[in-house]
């Protein structure tokens, strides 16, 4: 259920954003893993990369658990057990998983605890600033043949909770407050079990409607985040496509004489409109095209 995130922080004010204590208490920033392949944005969705905070121990067994790292990672879990060389070739879809089935399906039993960072900004957000925490699952797969690891997550889903359930019956699993991020990360000295108790819906998030905009993977704007009022009317923008529209009608206009209005076309079907019986769309069709192959003049307006 959960299609679309955002993060349109830079590099460094996320990495600011995310500061922890470790378990000595000292305050920390997580340090960036591959940092150049991060890309801000306003609309990411499935197979687009996203940051996903982790425990350090993830990459480097030696290192202490309540460290954390920030790695971008792309959405849609491809399980480490996948064995052919593409993994678009994937049958299943991974972009969300279930709290409920997660532990039994084999497509995230081999999978390692995340945390995917969403901005504030978007249709769910906290009560105050700061950023949006879903828990995931990440896994790392690499090719059979060799080549690079390729690292992705997917996101964790719950039952929605009452203030949402009117949009979705499922929503993301969100932890709120850093004791329930370092419970989730820290795999090293929370077991999984209690980890997992974490996951319930949450009611402490407002949410806002965005606009359609946010429907193309393409658009990547702040219009993808930004609050609109519902029943509102809006103004169409101007696109490319429809600017060639409108130049191509107004110069067959100027290169046509001037037609009185009673001598437009009606775009009304008299077929939709004639009496019963009711004709079927293949006769509507038959006589559609009886009409095309008639002498131009004694051709009726449809």
């Amino acid at each position: 259920m959960c299609g679309r995130t955002a993060c349109s922080l830079a590099a460094d004010n996320l990495r600011r954003a995310c500061a922890y204590r470790d378990r000595r208490g000292r305050h920390r920033q997580p340090e960036w893993v591959r940092q150049e392949r991060y890309q801000p944005s306003y609309n990411k969705g499935p197979q687009s990369s996203g940051p996903v905070l982790l425990s350090r121990r993830h990459l480097h067994q030696d290192a202490d658990s309540s460290e954390r790292v920030l790695m971008d990672m792309r959405w849609g879990l491809v399980p480490s057990w996948f064995k052919q060389d593409n993994p678009s070739k994937l049958q299943f879809n991974t972009s969300n998983c279930r709290s409920d089935t997660m532990l039994s399906k084999s497509s995230y039993k081999s999978g390692s605890i995340g945390l995917p960072d969403k901005e504030v900004e978007g249709d769910e957000e906290w009560k105050g600033w700061r950023l949006l925490t879903m828990a995931g699952i990440f896994d790392c797969w690499e090719p059979p043949g060799g080549g690079e690891m390729l690292y992705t997550y997917t996101i964790i889903t719950v039952d929605a909770s009452k203030d949402v359930s009117f949009i979705h019956h499922r929503m993301p699993a969100i932890l709120d407050g850093d004791e329930a991020i370092r419970k989730w990360l820290d795999f090293a000295e929370v077991p999984t079990q209690e980890a997992v108790k974490l996951i319930q819906p949450t009611e402490n998030i407002v949410f806002h409607p965005v606009s359609t905009f946010v429907n193309n993977i393409r658009n990547n704007t702040p219009e993808c985040v930004a609050r609109i009022e519902l029943g509102a009317k809006k103004d169409v923008k101007a696109t490319p496509s429809n600017k060639v529209m409108l130049g191509w009608l107004k110069s067959s206009q100027e290169g046509s004489p001037q037609k009185k209005e009673n001598d437009l076309p009606k775009w009304t079907s008299q077929f939709i409109h004639s009496p019963s019986p009711k004709k079927t769309s293949a006769s509507v069709l038959q006589q559609w095209l009886g009409k095309q192959e008639q002498p131009a003049a004694k051709k009726h307006k449809a």
